[in-house]
């Protein structure tokens, strides 16, 4: 099991999938952990989600996966679990604050919200890193040696 878990065929296709999910996941993080981006941080944000009704250890998890996950992604380092803690929150978001708006993102300002499409995606390549493994350039890679 736990060779599996840093297990990787050394592709450049999952570098590409973890780079880019980190790339794209990583202002978010930094918006609710450090408030960068017109974040509310930390504190602003663990007060939304518990008032939204997630309770406290569960919205303290969502955060530290769209703040660490992306960096973990970055270096390949825990790249199942960092792509598992993303992929979770994509379908929390899509399930309780997304699906109402439909499909499409809100380009032109004429809805409400923004659909589920930008989270399908992300989705996408979590669940895609999580079969695949970090591939070349991971330090999954290096433990895994």
């Amino acid at each position: 099991m736990l060779g599996w878990f840093f297990q990787t065929d050394g592709s450049i296709v999952p570098l590409v999938l973890r780079l880019t999910l980190a790339v794209v996941m990583f202002p978010h993080g930094a918006q609710k952990t450090l408030g960068w981006f017109g974040g509310h941080g930390f504190k602003g944000t663990m007060a939304f989600l518990m008032k939204s009704g997630i309770p406290g250890p569960l919205a303290f998890l969502a955060i530290m996966a769209e703040f660490l996950g992306p960096l973990g992604l970055a270096v390949g380092l825990l790249t199942r679990v960092a792509a598992l803690g993303i992929g979770i929150v994509m379908l929390v978001a899509i399930f309780t604050v997304h699906r109402q708006h439909g499909f499409f993102m809100n380009w032109f300002g004429i809805q409400q919200g923004e659909g589920v499409e930008y989270h399908l995606l992300a989705l996408g390549l979590a669940i895609a890193l999580i079969f695949s493994g970090p591939g070349v350039w991971s330090m999954d890679a290096l433990i895994a040696r």
